[in-house]
């Protein structure tokens, strides 16, 4: 293998690892920005929700309970997890791909019933009832989100309604019926409020921009390979071909009288003028040999 290919061959492979290397980083560095981004979005997104739960739960929640007979039950205006589902529904049209919950073990409301992965969320705030919330990595139907939780306790207010069914407003009994959603204890973690933000997106443009990148560096690999052969070849190779067969014909006592046709300033200059001086000598001596 020649000079020139392996001197090649060594800075292609080289660039082609830096390129793996800088592409790689760029995708590490990208989804760890979409994490941190997901991760932002979530908690401003779920303190609107529980803000908005808050205010109804202090604010409106007792005035109309003064308004409404107390066997009485509306769910729009009297139900914290209807508002927030309601508000949610309003939210999600303007922000699809995000996703709402108030994953719960027996709800009232069958689509909060709470999945496996939600199932684990509420067993550990249960077990650990000093954690506030719960973030991370999850996988829903085959795409990633970045959720963010918080438990929800058992107040004395919940009993009202998901005591027993005797003592529930008999509307709530009529719209829900007495299967579900009913025997909370006080204190318990029941239910887990939680919002997910999608993350295919981010890392789909994570995977394009390293693939864009690695794709720019291949390309800058190749034309910088046909740079490198060009030199190598003008400036190097030729050059060196050419002393290489000048100096065979010397040690052969040939074309002595002949430049030796290579004067570039560098180092390879300096070997033809080397040679050139090695065959102005040879033919000086073998002048002397003959007059002899």
């Amino acid at each position: 293998m020649s000079i020139r290919v392996r001197f090649i061959v060594v800075i292609g492979v080289l660039s082609l690892v830096a390129s793996l290397a800088l592409a790689y980083s760029s995708y590490k560095f990208s989804v760890k920005n979409a994490m941190e981004d997901a991760k932002t979005q979530g908690a401003i997104v779920f303190n609107m929700i529980d803000s908005s739960r808050l205010y109804f739960k202090h604010s409106q929640r007792p005035l109309v309970a003064e308004l409404v007979e107390e066997d009485r039950f509306y769910p729009e205006i009297m139900s914290g997890f209807v508002m927030t589902r309601g508000v949610w529904e309003i939210f999600e049209k303007r922000f699809p791909g995000y996703k709402f919950k108030q994953a719960t073990i027996d709800p009232l409301y069958l689509p909060n019933k709470a999945d496996g992965d939600e199932l684990k969320l509420i067993k550990m705030f249960g077990e650990n009832k000093a954690t506030k919330n719960s973030e991370g990595i999850m996988t829903k139907n085959g795409q990633r989100f970045y959720y963010f939780a918080r438990p929800i306790a058992v107040t004395e207010g919940c009993l009202r309604c998901h005591g027993t069914p005797e003592e529930a407003p008999k509307d709530q009994v009529e719209i829900y019926g007495t299967e579900t959603g009913y025997d909370w204890r006080k204190g318990e973690i029941v239910s887990t409020s939680i919002v997910y933000v999608p993350l295919q997106r981010a890392m789909t443009a994570a995977k394009k921009s390293a693939t864009s990148l690695f794709i720019m560096g291949a390309a800058g690999i190749i034309v910088l390979m046909g740079v490198i052969w060009y030199f190598l070849s003008s400036g190097v190779v030729t050059p060196l071909a050419k002393l290489q067969r000048k100096t065979t014909q010397i040690s052969l006592g040939k074309e002595l009288d002949e430049d030796i046709g290579v004067s570039s300033k560098d180092e390879i200059g300096d070997l033809a003028k080397a040679i050139d001086r090695l065959r102005i000598s040879t033919a000086k001596l073998l002048e002397r040999c003959a007059g002899k």
